[in-house]
């Protein structure tokens, strides 16, 4: 997040615990920011509050911005539903738009109360920054099995036994969207719209880095050092005005300045929404956007594919589980099904192809990807240095799981903060 007053602002927010904050809002579009007079009592969870039944096993979701985003969001949203179609007997109940912006004076503990006052047996929530208040919550209540996406309170060993940890290897899909970006560029310019600057965030972007240098020096017969990756962060996961940089402009300066391919990192569209635009305007330019299957909806004529998260499948067969009494606490941090990864029973991870990206880019992609999945490519094999030049990965050596996890910096050839 860049270091300006109104940055350090955020920062301080998020240091408080006011990320936490949510309330659900059936809106297309987040609402702008609420005054300071704003009543502190938690929202109302946005499914009937009638008690459950003895049959019925109800689970909460709290998430960080609009069950329609087109991104992060709707992704958990669409997971849980998928829940309440495989799992009989089970029925959701939901607080969306837990940010600042929305709900700047409730806290996440405040939005799992009132779903477990509504009946709910099991609680997700869906963002980074709420790992405190859902580790809190879990202490609070023994009897309600939590599970924390994207987090890492299990592998760090702090977590109470009622909570799990689980998120998908998108590392893969970003590798995946950053070669169908360089295979198709003109100018081999990409530019990395991303949100605040965290390990997760850090990593997603070394990862498309690293799936466009390798198209570009294996597949375009390009040096390395030809390519440019540019990264910009906006502070948050998605525009809040007055304490983001405005993802639009963001996206709109990347045009102007001749990136011709937009990857996104942040939860909502607005990299795809302005590609679109420029491209109606005479403009060689292509986005991929991210989180959520249909993304390229929005902009389908510049749109090379989507790196999209499928979170129904392992949602249900946790919340079977809890059900049943066989809960376990454990981090789980799970890749593509390599047989399809597109396949919505069984792939956590999925790259939906683009009707932008061309059919001769497509037979390469699927050759790229067909190198990851039977393990003859691995990205992140050495030598790799961070920016300032420190090994991240030695020669002749691989990655283990805990140092892409924990990635401390960008990568060297990337161009861009590698911290707040």
């Amino acid at each position: 997040m860049r270091q300006t007053p109104l940055q350090i602002l955020a920062l301080l927010l998020l240091a408080a615990g006011l990320l936490a904050a949510c309330g659900q809002q059936q809106a297309t579009q987040p609402t702008s920011a609420p005054t300071a007079a704003q009543p502190t009592s938690a929202p109302t969870a946005a499914q009937p509050t009638s008690a459950p039944t003895a049959e019925e096993y109800v689970f909460g979701m709290v998430l960080v911005g609009p069950i329609n985003d087109g991104g992060w969001n709707q992704a958990h949203f669409e997971g849980a539903k998928y829940v309440e179609e495989q799992v009989p007997g089970t029925r959701l109940i939901y607080i969306d738009k837990v940010n600042p912006a929305d709900r700047p004076n409730v806290q996440v503990e405040q939005a799992i109360e009132e779903l477990i006052d509504q009946g709910a047996k099991f609680v997700i929530t869906n963002s980074a920054e709420f790992a405190d208040g859902t580790a809190i919550a879990a202490e609070a209540h023994p009897e309600v099995y939590f599970l924390h996406a994207s987090g890492d309170a299990v592998l760090r060993g702090v977590a109470p036994s009622n909570l799990t940890n689980l998120m998908g290897r998108m590392e893969y899909g970003k590798m995946i969207a950053g070669c169908a970006a360089a295979l198709q560029s003109e100018t081999g310019k990409l530019a990395y719209l991303g949100p605040l600057i965290d390990p997760e965030t850090r990593r997603l972007v070394n990862s498309a880095y690293l799936g466009a240098r390798y198209c570009w020096e294996t597949y375009r017969g390009q040096p390395a050092d030809s390519l440019a990756f540019k990264v910009t962060w906006i502070g948050f996961w998605f525009n809040i005005p007055g304490v983001t940089l405005d993802p639009t402009k963001v996206a709109t300066d990347f045009i102007n300045e001749g990136y011709d391919v937009i990857i996104s990192g942040i939860d909502t569209t607005e990299g795809l929404v302005e590609a679109n635009k420029a491209s109606q305007a005479g403009k060689t330019v292509w986005a991929v956007p991210y989180d959520f299957r249909g993304a390229c909806a929005q902009g389908e004529a510049v749109c090379l594919g989507v790196p999209f998260f499928n979170w129904g499948p392992r949602y249900a067969e946790i919340i079977a589980d809890a059900r049943a009494g066989n809960f376990t606490s454990q981090w789980e941090w799970i890749g593509p099904d390599w047989n399809d990864i597109n396949n919505s029973a069984t792939s956590m991870i999925g790259f939906e192809r683009g009707p932008a990206l061309t059919a001769e880019h497509a037979a390469t992609l699927d050759e790229f990807i067909g190198k990851l999945a039977d393990g003859s490519l691995n990205l992140f094999s050495g030598p790799l240095n961070y920016q300032d030049g420190s090994v991240f990965v030695a020669a002749g050596e691989t990655a283990d799981d805990e140092t892409i996890w924990f990635t401390e910096q960008l990568l060297e050839g990337i161009e861009g903060q590698s911290a707040p």
